[in-house]
């Protein structure tokens, strides 16, 4: 399989950095688009900008930014990674930099991928994590990410208050589910789980990850598949969701020649997801990485795909704020139709 762009940017193949190739379109004459037509009805009410933040805590810290790269804090390890947004000066002084326990340096090999430094002493490819309560395995991969975005805890916060507070079964898709923190988070609030991921190695994580955090009687389908796929076939069968969660790619490109292209193929993928709805719905949220584009395009594109059914739709930014001169760094674009 060819390299993929992530998130951010950054080079993505078969391997547990980020799932590998989440949701792809085969070409060709096969590939027939699905039809997709204007909703009839009003549209949702509208809240934007809106910009969820996380905070420094115990468990995760963006300690400082800066001169394109960031330093955070994993549990007992300081990290420093690239970071293109970070155009301002550093604040905290070089020393601080300088205790870092491991760096994702800018050097590539002939595949692509990156390489960390350790300065200190070498460190084992996984490392204890936790969020919430909810221990993971943290874990140094060759496409800088490390197995949690920490940035999506506003969302997973939402999520569990939701399921808590419905009063009955909880269905949640979690799309492109990457190492499973979501779907782990919706699982202990009580609700009933399908986790899609294209990577069997995220897949392989993600199953470790629930393991660790001793939620292994919850009920957790973890399904190795392409998202856009998976999600037809739900169509076709009549499953139904409360809550989708979506969090794709903005390109991928499989090895028979499939194509995810994020602005050809969402439309039709936030159109099923409507589709798969049940007759009572939470939420839909979706979360777009390294796009160029305003949270307006997405905002649109869900008022629109969820006309005549009520609700609002909030679009606005994921920042995570820093703790060093309390800067603020956006991380993605997102919209999210939700029933109240």
């Amino acid at each position: 399989m060819k390299p993929s762009r992530d998130r951010r940017g950054d080079h993505r193949s078969e391997a547990p950095g980020r799932a590998a190739v989440p949701a792809l379109r085969e070409t060709g004459p096969s590939a027939a688009p699905r039809p997709l037509v204007r909703r009839d009805g009003p549209l949702p009410r509208e809240r934007l900008p809106l910009i969820l933040e996380v905070s420094p805590n115990e468990d995760y810290a963006l300690l400082d930014s800066g001169g394109g790269e960031k330093l955070e804090q994993y549990g007992p390890y300081r990290i420093v990674r690239p970071e293109g947004q970070a155009i301002w000066q550093k604040a905290l002084p070089d020393r601080e930099w300088q205790r870092a326990d491991a760096i994702f340096t800018g050097n590539t090999d002939e595949e692509g991928m990156g390489r960390w430094r350790f300065p200190k002493t070498p460190l084992g490819e996984t490392w204890p994590m936790r969020h919430d309560g909810i221990d993971y395995l943290g874990r140094f991969t060759s496409f800088r990410h490390v197995g949690v975005f920490p940035e999506q805890a506003s969302h997973w916060d939402h999520m569990d208050g939701l399921i808590r507070a419905a009063g009955r079964p909880v269905k949640v898709l979690n799309l492109f589910g990457y190492t499973g923190l979501a779907s782990l988070v919706a699982a202990r609030a009580g609700a009933e789980v399908t986790h899609v991921d294209a990577s069997k190695k995220a897949i392989g994580w993600a199953r470790e990850n629930q393991a660790i955090t001793r939620l292994g009687d919850k009920p957790i389908r973890w399904i190795c598949e392409d998202a856009m796929k998976f999600a037809e076939r739900e169509e076709r069968r009549g499953s139904r969701y409360d809550i989708i969660l979506l969090d794709p790619p903005a390109y991928g490109r499989g090895p028979k020649g499939e194509v995810w292209q994020l602005f050809d193929d969402l439309p039709a993928l936030v159109d099923i997801c409507r589709s798969i709805l049940t007759p009572k719905p939470l939420t839909v949220v979706l979360t777009a990485y390294s796009i160029r584009a305003s949270f307006f395009a997405i905002h649109a594109l869900m008022r629109d795909s969820f006309a005549g059914m009520g609700g609002c739709v909030e679009s606005g930014e994921l920042v995570i704020r820093e703790k060093s001169a309390g800067r603020a760094l956006s991380t993605s674009l997102f919209s999210r139709w939700v029933v109240a």
